[in-house]
């Protein structure tokens, strides 16, 4: 229902009822639109615009295509993970992520040390990535405890944020934490419009579908992955040519 296209034109209003709508989507088709607006906080006109921006006249039809998909979902369950990373391998040989990972090399290389941050999924990614980076010769560490104290000068480091949505409460307060140190910040993200995205230096969205399974998140991890080792293997190569023009 939710096209890239779509995601990537949502303000900051319409990525919260984007947000709440496809992890509450069973409440949703069940209310009144002044409903949605009370729980979310957002105008009954900004409803109805982020409806008509998703295909749909007004806000009945827009629950009906909410109420087919989630019958749909349910006959499937859990989906394979293959249309969202074909969708994202097509972006990505596009050389959409190009710029931003180029980017993100740079500043690892130029970098002391690497501090990669995250939780729940996103945590052991951030656990791969701190052991990748390292492996790749750049010292890095993780932190996966929202309550890790910080004080030191970070002047030096880079910390690289992961989470899906990038409105994990105590993670966004870490990274606060890091940037007040002195750390610059880079995040991977699902979507550029999170607290997250507007903290960092860089941020590299990468829009796949959400998916929810109970109450866990199980939005395919895959693009993070791919990004994290090809930012670690730019950074290798731009470390090494800079060895050898010394």
């Amino acid at each position: 229902m939710f096209t890239h296209e779509h995601i990537a034109s949502f303000n900051e209003l319409e990525t919260i009822l984007y947000q709440y709508v496809t992890t509450h989507g069973d409440k949703v088709i069940h209310m009144r639109i002044r409903d949605l607006a009370d729980t979310t906080h957002v105008s009954p006109s900004t409803i109805l615009r982020f409806c008509r921006k998703v295909g749909c006249d007004g806000f009945t039809e827009f629950k009906v295509k909410l109420k087919i998909e989630a019958e749909t979902r349910q006959k499937a369950r859990v989906e394979s993970s293959n249309n969202a990373f074909a969708e994202f391998a097509e972006r990505t040989m596009s050389g959409r992520f190009e710029p931003f990972v180029q980017e993100v090399a740079h500043l690892a290389a130029s970098s002391k040390s690497i501090i990669f941050v995250g939780g729940g999924s996103s945590g052991i990614l951030a656990q791969y990535g701190a052991h990748y980076f390292s492996g790749l010769g750049k010292f890095s560490t993780y932190i996966s405890d929202p309550y890790f104290p910080v004080y030191d000068d970070l002047q030096h480091t880079i910390t690289i944020a992961l989470s899906i949505s990038g409105e994990t409460k105590q993670i966004v307060e870490l990274v606060k934490k890091l940037k007040k140190e002195g750390s610059r910040v880079v995040s991977i993200t699902n979507n550029k419009q999170c607290t997250l995205a507007k903290m960092s230096e860089v941020n590299i969205a990468y829009y796949t579908t959400e998916e929810h399974h109970h109450y866990t998140n199980i939005t395919t991890q895959l693009p993070v992955l791919y990004l994290i080792e090809s930012i670690a293997r730019n950074m290798h190569s731009y470390s090494n040519s800079t060895r050898h023009k010394l």
